[in-house]
């Protein structure tokens, strides 16, 4: 009997499968970002040390040659991780609160820490497959992320991806220790809602 080909798929990796499929990860965040190759190697020992945190998740979009064509992780936050102490930080450097989100975003989040698409798998749907699942057993009542601005440009597939799910803005035009470019983070209260009833995987948004 001849097996069936394998199809294009959402699948969910263990810390060890992480780690077998690190190269193809970075890789995958690489092209997507438009970063120099250098920076595979400054990620590496990164990635692995946040498979490591309390709540971490992942999963990856593979194809039907079971190459990796999008990777999403995230852990649970908190004080004394980078992040949570970069953004606490913005928040208290902001001048009032108008919109009254403040300091009680950062408890019991899960960090949406990378969620990357290769081009040649853009505009399929994929970003919001990996997102949902992310979401779906994040173990936390929000999900927080940061996400570089667009600036004058129209909004890209990330932001209209995340505005799509709801997510609102929590600090703008925030500057991260070491890194010149401003950043938005972002949050919403889980779970998410159910997609729209015409939203399938994939191919369901050009977005």
């Amino acid at each position: 009997m001849t097996a069936a080909p394998a199809r294009p798929r959402l699948v969910g990796l263990s810390r060890s499968d992480f780690a077998g499929r690190l190269t193809d990860a970075i890789d995958v965040y690489v092209t997507a970002m438009g970063y120099p190759r250098s920076t595979a190697r400054q990620r590496r020992s990164l990635w692995l040390e946040h498979s490591y945190r309390p709540g971490w998740r992942a999963v990856g979009w593979v194809d039907e040659r079971n190459r990796l064509g999008g990777i999403g992780y995230g852990y649970w936050g908190g004080p004394g991780q980078w992040w949570f102490e970069e953004v606490r930080r913005g928040l208290r450097a902001r001048r009032g609160d108008p919109d009254g989100v403040g300091a009680d975003w950062l408890t019991d989040y899960f960090e949406l820490t990378e969620l990357h698409v290769h081009p040649r798998t853009q505009g399929a749907g994929i970003g919001e497959a990996l997102l949902r699942a992310l979401a779906r057993d994040a173990g936390r009542s929000r999900m927080l992320l940061s996400t570089p601005e667009y600036g004058p440009e129209p909004p890209g597939r990330a932001w209209r991806l995340y505005r799509r799910a709801g997510f609102r803005d929590v600090l703008r035009e925030h500057l991260f220790t070491g890194d010149p470019r401003p950043f938005a983070v972002l949050g919403r209260e889980l779970p998410l809602a159910p997609p729209a009833p015409a939203a399938t995987y994939p191919g369901h948004d050009p977005a």
